[in-house]
């Protein structure tokens, strides 16, 4: 078949209503579209059928993990272009996708010879099996136990050395802090920790539990800068591994404890202080409520926790909110977001007292280009360390992401709370940023 670029662009024209904004290549080598552009390049015809089966944002994640789908050329460019055409999208609502309704479309009369043309450039065949790297959730009830901790080992055990390589030596999986856009991630990340330490107000000899505590830097830093007694949970085996060993390579074993343990079942309260970095974004909202009163009653009165939390805009109507397929099936299964005004409601429906909101989203756009950075430096050692379908999942998902902090579709925030005693006092300062100092 000669021409399959061409008759892609005017299928998709006809479709999406709109010309594509990037440039074609087709399995027959053929090209169209806009010269100089990123190129969209179609390796397989079976991406085709891909998207005929499955209409929508899965159907293209699909074909981009299989490999049948690439980016030649800035791969921000190509997903700046591609977002405002294959998905509508307003300032508070969740896309829908054109494509999905596009493609629906075809089953009328007037457009089945469309649909026909489509059918033939996909070619005969059942629909391709999905990537191996997409994730199976059929196992238990939504945030039980079991469920939570399948979840997490689908995303944080796909190897300790892939991780190295996209977050460089500090081993942080959350967003940096960062003095200016040329600072160097490292630093960042440590600012980072060392800020959520102040906020905190950590002092030598006081109990700090990390929920959901990843390769164990936080823990790692609270102990050796501040002298704290640190707890870190997770439910990552891989995880706790690898921290482990760099807690006793620091000589730090009898002040830091790492539990491969659901913060549901820590038995040991109070705590003086708890920090929770990127980790309630996997708890759901079914749990939500179950997590902050878990927090509040492993806290100390007078304690503080720090929820580290990525944070969605609201929408007119909350109860359609739906996980991102994309994210649900490659990235964070089950994981969901909530804006952060019902953070904060229900962090002090708990019982705590919100002392500040630190909002800090352009951070983690420069966080997340990072480390997209690092993972295209060493390309072909990423995907031997993973897979390549796994690689090119972090690749989109970063790459997407840092679009999407930057754009205010998402954001993330600090939020600082206490366990006020009934006596009123706060213990912090009348100027209560000075950890700014």
């Amino acid at each position: 078949m000669s021409d399959a670029a061409g008759r892609i662009a005017t299928l998709a024209t006809e479709v999406l209503g709109d010309p594509l904004p990037i440039r074609i290549r087709a399995w027959d080598h053929s090209e169209a579209g806009p010269p100089g552009a990123p190129t969209l390049v179609i390796r397989r015809r079976r991406a085709l059928r891909r998207l005929l089966w499955r209409p929508g944002e899965l159907g293209l994640a699909r074909a981009w993990v299989a490999g049948d789908l690439d980016v030649e050329g800035d791969l921000y460019d190509a997903l700046e272009r591609l977002a405002g055409l294959l998905w509508e999208r307003g300032p508070a609502t969740a896309p829908r996708s054109r494509l999905s309704t596009g493609i629906q479309a075809l089953r009328d009369p007037a457009l089945r010879t469309a649909a026909r043309k489509l059918i033939a450039l996909a070619g005969p065949g059942l629909p391709p099996s999905p990537p191996r790297e997409e994730a199976r959730t059929s196992f238990g009830p939504l945030h039980s136990l079991r469920r939570d901790k399948k979840a997490i080992s689908h995303h944080y055990d796909v190897g300790n050395d892939f991780y190295e390589l996209v977050l460089g030596p500090s081993m942080v999986y959350s967003c940096a802090y960062w003095d200016s856009p040329d600072a160097a991630l490292e630093d960042a990340q440590r600012a980072k920790l060392d800020l959520v330490c102040r906020k905190l107000a950590l002092q030598p000899g006081q109990r700090l539990l990390d929920v959901g505590c990843g390769w164990g830097s936080m823990v790692l830093h609270a102990a050796r800068e501040y002298g704290v007694r640190a707890v870190g949970v997770t439910l990552s085996e891989e995880q706790a591994a690898y921290a482990r060993k760099r807690i006793a390579d620091a000589g730090l074993t009898d002040q830091v404890e790492i539990r491969v343990q659901d913060y549901r079942e820590v038995p040991d309260g109070p705590y003086d202080a708890i920090s929770s970095i990127g980790m309630a974004e996997h708890v759901g909202s079914v749990r939500y409520a179950e997590y902050t009163a878990i927090l509040h009653r492993l806290l100390r009165p007078g304690g503080r926790v720090l929820n580290h939390q990525i944070a969605r805009r609201p929408q007119p109507d909350e109860e359609a909110y739906h996980v991102d397929e994309f994210i649900d099936r490659y990235v964070f299964p089950d994981g969901e977001l909530a804006p952060v005004g019902r953070t904060v409601t229900q962090l002090e429906e708990a019982g705590f007292e919100v002392r500040d909101v630190e909002a800090i989203r352009e951070h983690y756009a420069l966080t997340l280009r990072s480390w997209v950075a690092n993972l295209e430096r060493s390309w072909t050692q990423a995907m031997r360390l993973t897979s390549p379908g796994r690689a090119r999942v972090w690749r989109l998902y970063m790459a997407a992401s840092a679009l999407s902090f930057e754009r205010n579709k998402i954001g993330v925030n600090q939020i600082l709370a206490v366990r006020t005693p009934e006596n009123g006092t706060s213990g912090l300062p009348l100027r209560a940023r000075d950890w700014r100092g």
